[in-house]
Order: C-alpha cells, then structure tokens, then sequence
C-alpha cells in the first residue's frame, strides 16, 4: 500500500516548468528534461548551451561536451584531481563533471554574463563541497589574472550570440593560454563552423604555432563540410591520447571521428595563424541549426 501511494503521488506531481529570465546574452531558459528528474537544458535565445543533470553530474548529453569530458578524463590518470580553467561557464556543466569524477579538483570558471551566472547558481546549485570559484569578467582579462603554469587543462566554451568572440580566436590568446598551462598541461576548445569551414581550419593553424600535438573531434559530416556544427580542439606540448579519444568518440551515441597528425595537416590545407590584428568572431550558425 505504502508502495502504491508513493507511486500516486509521483504521478501526480506537478513537471517543473521553464525558468526564463533576461541575461546579459539574451533570454536565458531552464527547460526541465522529461526523462530526467532534476536535469535541464540551458538556452540562450533560442540556441541549446548545456544540459545539466543535478542527480548525475557526470551525465554529458550533449555531443561536444561529451567530448570535452573525454578528454577531462584522459589528460591524467583516473581519479587524479586536476586544476582545471573554464573560459565560458553556461551551466557549469563541465566543471560539476570534473568535481564528480575527479574529487579535490580545483576549479576556475571565467562568465562574462553576471546575470547568467546568478541564475544558474540560483537554480542550478553547485555542490557546496566541490572546489569551483566563478569569477565575472571578460574570458581573455579573467584568464591574465591566473597565475603562470597553474593548470593541468584550460577549457575555452565561449559564446556570444552563439559566435565566438574574436579576441578569443588568436595566437596571442592562445599565448595566454599556453602560459598558464603547466608543463605538459592541456587545451581544449569547442570551436563551432560550416562550409567552407575557413574558420576551423584557421583555428588549427593558429593552434599548431604554439602547441606541438593537436587532434580535432567533429561528427564527420561537419568535417566534411557538410552542414554547421561544433569541433573540439585539442592541443598540447605532450603526446595525446589519440587512440583512446578516437575509440570513445566512435562509440558515443553521436559518432565522431578524430582527425590527428598528417590528416590534421591536410585538412588544414593552407590555412595561416590569426592575430589580434586580423581575428573575427566565428561565423554566426544558420537558423536551421536551432529548429
């Protein structure tokens, strides 16, 4: 019986409902997931950002942070805590993620958007035990403020109107990047782009003249130039983990391929490094992206 009544009352328990606010972006919604309790996606006007499940932290929906949790687990042996940058902060979904699977992880998440930040935070808790400081400001001005050889991965997620703002873009922000990496730390980037895809490649070219090993993930038909769609970025100064991110990519629910080595350099073509003088934001995604 007590059974029965538990299971009446969750039937007839009221479906959170969407929190929309305006943000410094735009409009912020929290859209309750229906096959999940307590997850929600966050969007900003219209464009799916994050997706967050406060039950299960170490749940990645979405395909690119699914990717960028891949690489989260494999730049250190598992179970190591990591000093972790976040230039981007959405819903913070990364950052939970490392928290879970990498307990006394220390964390920094850099969010322009101060208005996003409170009402993430408002309705979307952090772990009071977890090590993540979230600071306001600018990604590039908050990343100058780390000190040198700080972190073991620096994870650059910035949008604004789904383009990535073009001083994040350049040789000398990813100099930035490199100086506060630690020796054999790593970078990684969700980088987004269509046909001809000229900013991605750009974007590995920029790359490959501060760091020494790079690997790209993608769904193969945005590689193929093909449609619009999100890359993660990979780079180091230390042998990557290419055979173990390749099989994980291939046996995501998404499948993805990773390009790396020769093939990276071919795909590049003759792309040339960006500058401050020369950077653009990432082309804005068609509207078909978002329907």
């Amino acid at each position: 019986m007590a059974r029965k009544a538990a299971q009446h009352k969750q039937r007839g328990r009221q479906a959170p409902a969407t929190v929309a606010e305006a943000v410094d972006g735009g409009l912020a919604e929290l859209v309750p997931d229906p096959g999940r309790s307590r997850a929600w996606t966050l969007l900003i006007d219209r464009a799916p950002q994050s997706h967050v499940d406060l039950d299960d932290p170490a749940h990645l929906s979405f395909a690119y942070q699914r990717r960028l949790g891949h690489i989260a687990d494999l730049v250190a042996p598992p179970g190591r805590p990591l000093t972790v940058v976040h230039l981007g902060g959405g819903a913070f979904t990364l950052a939970r993620y490392v928290a879970a699977t990498r307990p006394r992880s220390t964390q920094q998440i850099v969010e322009l958007d101060a208005p996003l930040v409170a009402l993430v935070r408002r309705e979307l808790p952090l772990d009071p035990g977890a090590r993540i400081r979230v600071r306001g400001g600018d990604a590039r001005a908050g990343l100058g403020k780390i000190p040198d050889g700080w972190a073991d991965l620096v994870i650059a997620d910035v949008f604004s109107g789904a383009r990535t703002p073009a001083h994040l873009t350049s040789a000398e922000f990813l100099a930035e990047v490199r100086r506060v990496l630690k020796p054999g730390g790593h970078y990684a980037a969700n980088l987004a782009d269509g046909p001809p895809l000229a900013h991605l490649r750009g974007q590995i070219a920029t790359a490959a003249t501060l760091f020494a090993e790079l690997a790209l993930a993608a769904d193969p038909a945005v590689l193929r130039g093909r449609r619009f769609g999100n890359a993660v970025l990979l780079a180091s100064d230390t042998p990557l983990p290419v055979a173990e991110l390749t099989r994980r990519v291939a046996t995501d629910p998404h499948p993805g391929r990773v390009e790396h080595g020769r093939a990276l350099a071919d795909f590049t073509g003759g792309a040339t490094a960006v500058t401050d003088a020369a950077a653009k934001p990432s082309p804005a995604p068609p509207p078909s992206v978002f329907e």
